[in-house]
Parts: structure tokens; C-alpha cells; sequence
């Protein structure tokens, strides 16, 4: 499991968006099975008989090999995942799944690009200005251009473009550095120019900065009120190299090159036409009429950018159902952990050699049931991703890149940390946390709960489900990427614990009989997803 939330490069410019209060409303109490009921056991059910062939002792022999020194932690990018990726194709191939990947191989190949800044730095008249105190600016969001140097600032007012207002009538800002202003204008009676009522309009950080890539200008200044707070929210992504899925070299960023300022640096750039500039931005707002300044400064930045490609694969083991076949069910764990520091190795056991090892199985059981001709209705796409812990990369590069169609999705079943306990249930091992059920489908949670009275009757505890939880675990893991898509997720995970992206979270104490208590679990809910004769209906809406 990943240990922070990834944000989005068109989160950053949403600013003007008002948030609202969210009332819990997911189901967040704790199912326990009536044990009066006993657990059918009838091997002639090839449910029963399948879900029985998975074995603790199957799953160690999976986990030992992955969990250990030798795959150096797995970390995305690195030799150990390589070995890790090698590992789980090599066994694919023993099993004779078919290949559908790229290449005629099990792997969807993934690019994932670091970005940092090697050098940004800002002068005004000669004067330099610090980066994350007078000024800041993503590199993920900007182009590399070294050296960016003028002896004029533009003021162009709000950096709209609008029938009844524009800030860009009869200004050229072709390859000029312009300085705007966030949001909307508005009046004194905190009503738009451009809306004409107290909502704001469209025109976000974003769309202004895609307008002035248009008209070609070289930089953008924002100036933002609130830049400390504006730093704080966005630390790890200015602070640290940053990793995104696809390969950015190859990319055309939609924005112009750009930078947040405060106040008092934009007062510095203004010198004698501050008088003259907040006359004019006041005019914008009181009378929405525009007027552009041009300022005599000798202004310069470095925009110097890191940039890396690290290659990565997901794995695909496919089993192709019958006369459902055209839909999906995809069964997913993420197969990398963070690596070595020093001469560390953070081997990941529970997070998540464990998902890993209980999805390999689950893929082998199910082929087999296919060569006995009592293979699924619907095919099952078992699916080893990577990236997680960098940002759940290699899912969103599934979800946006799949290998079916999207729509053919029928649900994902989602296996992250079930080996251990957590100190709630240190007396209890035969319990789950489960997230995300009944998001986006009743049906979902209901087949979940129904599958647990009559095969496993194990604690289903749905805490971590709530909408409020300060956890956040739904966005925590590969399910995610493919709710946000609308194809309903459950999301099975034991907890954490004192070993949590530790180096202690190793092999020996991973309790096998409990993660054969819950893999057999999983496999009678996808089972059940796979081969029931309605699709599950999305009755949920994503958020």
C-alpha cells in the first residue's frame, strides 16, 4: 500500500473550486457471520472444489522467493523488480496462460518520468529571489527551458479572454513574460465579470495558462495571496523528484511556462507602476473594463529540469471465460515495494508479497478450472501491477491504457496487505477490512456478504469504508483507478502494523493461515463475479 496521495498535475491549478462538506454515508460497521449456519463444504460444487485449492503453503513458496534480499525490495524502476517482474512472467509461462501482453510477452510495458528542478531561480534587477519562499513553480507542469530573460513584464489583468471581457484586447504577448492575477474579477458586491453572479467562472489557473501557451507567451506570473499555504498543500510535490506515468519527453505540456509569486515579489517587479497596476486591476473589478501596463524591468529565470524515464511492467494472466467471455473481471495486487536505502532492504512481505502470491495462485486455480471445461463464465484478467507506492502508476496506466475495453469492466477485486493483523485484531486473525464495496454497486457488497455466510464466515470489517476516514485508504490503493472509472472495486486489506514499510515487515511473520482463510475468500467473491448470470448493476455514482 502506498504510504501518501499522489496529486494530480490539474488538482494544482483548481483554486477557484469551492469545496463542500461530505457527509459519511458507506456502510462503516463491522459483519459478523452467523456461525449457527454451517459453511457448505461440497466439493461437488466447483466453487468448493477450487476455492479449497488454495493453500497457505502454496502462497509461502510465492512469498519467500518475492520477500526476499535477493528482489533488493522491489522498488519500481530498479534491478530487484526486474527480478520480481521475471519471476511472476517465468511462472505465468510454466502455466501455459496465453500471452496478451506487448510484444507477445505477459507485460503491458509502463514509462513513469521523474521530474525535478535542477536549478530554478528568479532576478529582478539583478537581484536573485528564492524559490519556495518569494516564488514556486512545478516542475511537472513546466517545460525545460533554461534561461528565460527579458527587459519587459507585461501586466495583463486576469488572463482572460471572454465576448464581454478580455484582458488580451489588442496586447501581442508573443514570446513577452506577462504577470496575471488568479481567479475572477469581481465587484464589490463579490459578483463576476464573467459569470455576472457570485459564482466563479471556468476560468482556472489551468485554462489561463493553456490561452497563453496559445498566444505564445514565454512565462506567466500568478500572483497568489496565499503562496505559504499554497506550499504547505503542495509539499511533497515541490520538494522531492516526482514520478508520473507515461513518458514526458515525449509529451506536449498544455501550459505555458509558469510561476507563482507573491504579493511583495510582484511589487518588486511593479516598482513605479504600482500606482498605475492596482488602479488598473481595481478598474477590472468595479467597472470590468481592462487595461494592460507594460513594465521597464530587467527580469530573468532558470527553468532547468531533471528529467528520467524509468521503465516498469504490469503482468497480465489471462483466463478467457465462455459465453460471457467478452466481459471481465479484473483481479489486481501491486507487485513492487520501495526498495533498499543503504544497504537496507525493505523486503515488503505483507505490503504486498502477500496480495502478490495469493492473486498468482488465485490465477493458476482458475486456469485449471478452465482446462477442466469449469472455468468461469466471465474472463478474469489477473493483473501485477507496479508503481504503486510511487502513486498507484501502474494502475492508472492500466485504467488509461487497458487492455479490453473499459466499458467491458464488469468489477475489480483488489488484494493489498492481507498477511499480518493489525493490533485490533491480534486475537482475531480471521478477519478483512474491506473498502469500497458499496461505492458504485449493491450488488458488489451484497455478493461479498452473501459469499462470506456461506463459504468463509470470516469478520468482514468495513471501518476503513467510511467516507470520512482519516486514512483516506480508498484512495490508497490500485482499486482507485478503477472506480474513478466508474467499474465498481472492493478492496481487501488486513490492517496495518508495527512493521509497515519497515524492514521488519519480512517473511516469517506473515501468518499463512490467515491469508489462506482470506485468499479463498476472494476467490469465492470473484468466483461468484465471474460466473453469476446478471452483470453486477452500477447503481453508485463516482465522486
Amino acid at each position: 500500500m502506498k504510504n501518501s496521495i499522489r496529486i494530480s498535475i490539474s488538482f494544482l491549478f483548481m483554486w477557484s473550486v469551492s469545496f463542500y462538506s461530505i457527509q459519511a454515508q458507506y456502510i462503516s460497521s463491522i459483519t459478523q457471520p452467523d456461525k449457527s449456519n454451517p459453511v457448505v463444504t461440497d466439493e461437488s460444487l466447483p466453487q468448493v472444489k477450487y476455492a479449497n485449492m488454495l493453500k497457505g503453503e502454496n502462497i509461502k513458496k510465492h512469498l519467500d522467493i518475492l520477500a526476499s534480499d535477493a528482489y533488493e525490495g522491489r522498488e519500481t524502476g530498479e534491478a530487484g523488480i526486474k527480478k520480481a517482474a521475471k519471476y511472476i512472467s517465468d511462472h505465468f509461462a510454466s502455466l501455459d496462460f496465453p500471452k496478451i501482453g506487448d510484444d507477445n510477452s505477459y507485460f503491458q510495458k509502463v514509462a513513469f518520468t521523474t521530474t525535478k528542478w535542477n536549478n530554478t531561480e528568479m532576478f529582478i534587477d539583478g537581484i536573485q529571489h528564492k524559490h519556495l519562499w518569494d516564488f514556486l513553480s512545478f516542475p511537472s507542469s513546466n517545460a525545460h527551458i533554461p534561461f528565460i530573460g527579458t527587459t519587459e513584464v507585461i501586466y495583463a489583468g486576469y488572463g482572460i479572454e471572454t465576448k464581454s471581457y478580455n484582458d488580451y484586447k489588442g496586447l501581442d504577448v508573443k514570446d513577452k513574460v506577462i504577470m496575471i492575477y488568479g481567479g475572477d474579477p469581481m465587484n464589490s458586491d463579490s459578483i463576476s465579470w464573467i459569470t455576472g453572479s457570485k459564482e466563479t467562472s471556468e476560468w482556472t489557473a489551468a485554462k489561463k495558462l493553456s490561452l497563453a501557451k496559445e498566444k505564445g507567451a514565454k512565462l506567466v506570473l500568478i500572483i497568489e495571496n496565499n503562496l505559504k499555504e499554497m506550499l504547505n498543500k503542495n509539499r511533497r510535490l515541490l520538494l522531492g523528484p516526482r514520478l508520473s506515468v507515461g513518458d514526458s519527453r515525449t509529451m506536449s505540456i498544455p501550459y505555458a511556462n509558469h510561476a507563482y509569486i507573491s504579493p511583495t515579489t510582484a511589487q518588486k517587479i511593479w516598482g513605479d507602476k504600482e500606482k498605475d497596476i492596482l488602479k488598473s486591476r481595481d478598474n477590472s473589478r468595479n467597472k470590468g473594463k481592462v487595461k494592460s501596463i507594460k513594465i521597464d524591468r530587467n527580469f530573468a529565470m532558470r527553468m532547468d529540469k531533471y528529467i528520467d524515464v524509468l521503465e516498469g511492467e504490469n503482468i497480465l494472466a489471462y483466463i478467457e471465460g465462455t459465453d460471457l467471455k467478452d466481459e471481465v473481471v479484473v483481479v489486481s495486487a501491486h507487485y513492487d515495494h520501495i526498495g533498499m536505502k543503504n544497504k537496507d532492504v525493505y523486503n515488503g512481505a505483507d505490503d504486498n508479497a502477500s496480495g502478490t502470491s495469493t492473486v498468482l495462485e488465485i490465477a493458476k486455480i482458475l486456469l485449471e478450472a478452465k482446462k477442466n471445461r469449469e472455468g468461469p463464465r466471465r474472463s478474469v484478467l489477473c493483473l501485477l501491477v507496479t508503481g504503486e507506492e510511487k502513486g498507484l502508476l501502474g494502475s492508472e496506466y492500466y485504467s488509461e491504457n487497458p487492455v479490453f475495453a473499459l466499458e467491458n469492466h464488469v468489477a475489480n477485486v483488489n488484494v493489498d496487505m492481507i498477511g499480518r493483523t493489525d493490533l485490533k485484531y491480534a486475537d482475531n486473525p480471521e478477519y478483512i477490512y474491506v473498502i469500497g464495496s458499496d461505492r458504485l454497486s449493491t450488488d458488489l457488497h451484497n455478493i461479498n456478504e452473501e459469499v462470506n455466510q456461506k463459504y468463509s464466515q470470516i469478520t468482514l470489517d468495513y471501518t476503513y469504508n467510511d467516507e470520512n476516514d482519516r486514512n483516506r485508504y480508498y484512495y490508497r490503493s490500485d482499486h482507485y483507478n478503477f472506480a474513478r472509472k466508474g467499474i465498481p472495486a472492493i478492496f481487501y486489506f488486513s490492517g496495518t502494523h508495527e512493521d509497515y514499510h519497515m524492514i521488519s515487515d519480512t517473511a516469517e511473520k506473515i501468518m499463512f493461515d490467515k491469508v489462506e482463510k482470506v485468499g479463498r475468500h476472494i476467490f469465492h467473491t470473484t468466483w461468484e463475479l465471474a460466473n453469476r448470470n446478471k452483470r453486477i448493476v452500477v447503481d453508485g455514482e463516482v465522486k
